[in-house]
């Protein structure tokens, strides 16, 4: 507890100087994940496992590394790292190419994504393959769910599904269908994958394309964590200081259900 208490006060402090001295909160983030034993431990599991190019058969020699063990790698990390630490990481917010070249390499290293050749995989391969494993189908369908933009909302999509689409999206890394951010000069994402090949189901694949690319929710979600997540954190542990009160556990609802009335309020 005192732990993951200190290492959420200590984000707080990093982003609070990175955003008064125009600095990068990606690399804050990753400073106070480093702070925190678990966080860095997990961290250093996934980067250890991550190191290389996949190979055909998930074959392990020099220069390669074996994806699936660098998928589970990733996965831990979001299952069992502090969510205030985690998902700072992952939605962190860049003003320059140099940071979001670092954020786009942080949760989707070439060995999660990337095939041995140089060309992406056709989208309806990769959400087929999705569909086949009973570890990636619920997660996609979850994502489809909290992400799917709502008709006679504000930009499509009710302020409330922010947090139930940031938590299924994060649930998709480390999967057949691991997202990555699209390039260094904005916040799209999408998957490793394209449409050039679907011949008569291009529509169909470009559907599945766009979930990612062109989806209100999810951009939204995005943005307002981004904007929110340090005062959200402030905030949510004011009332305890100096009332000697014990802190709330530090859980990805607890934090996230906070951004929802955050955002409503």
């Amino acid at each position: 507890m005192a732990c993951c208490l200190a290492s959420v006060f200590l984000l707080l402090q990093l982003l609070g100087s990175a955003s008064s001295t125009g600095g990068n909160r990606c690399v804050a983030a990753a400073e106070a994940c480093t702070a925190d034993a678990q966080c860095q431990q997990l961290r250093s599991e996934y980067v250890a496992r991550c190191l290389g190019r996949a190979a055909p058969g998930d074959w392990s020699g020099p220069g390669v590394c074996v994806r699936s063990r660098c998928r589970r790698a990733l996965r831990r990390f979001f299952a069992r790292g502090p969510p205030a630490l985690t998902h700072a990481l992952l939605f962190c917010g860049c003003e320059s190419p140099a940071c979001a070249e670092r954020r786009r390499q942080t949760f989707a290293p070439a060995c999660a994504f990337a095939g041995p050749g140089p060309a992406p995989p056709s989208c309806l391969k990769a959400r087929d393959r999705c569909e086949r494993s009973r570890l990636c189908r619920p997660r996609l369908l979850a994502f489809q769910a909290s992400c799917a933009p709502a008709p006679g909302s504000r930009d499509s999509c009710p302020e409330e599904r922010g947090p139930r689409c940031l938590l299924a999206y994060a649930g998709l890394i480390g999967t057949a269908v691991t997202p990555n951010y699209l390039d260094n000069v904005s916040a799209r994402v999408t998957p490793w994958c394209s449409c050039g090949d679907s011949g008569n189901r291009l529509e169909e694949c470009e559907a599945f394309h766009k979930l990612f690319t062109r989806n209100p929710c999810l951009d939204g979600a995005m943005t307002a964590f981004n904007i929110l997540w340090p005062s959200i954190l402030q905030d949510w542990m004011n009332p305890y200081q100096n009332t000697g009160h014990r802190f709330p556990q530090v859980s990805s609802m607890s934090i996230l259900t906070a951004l929802a009335l955050h955002v409503l309020l």
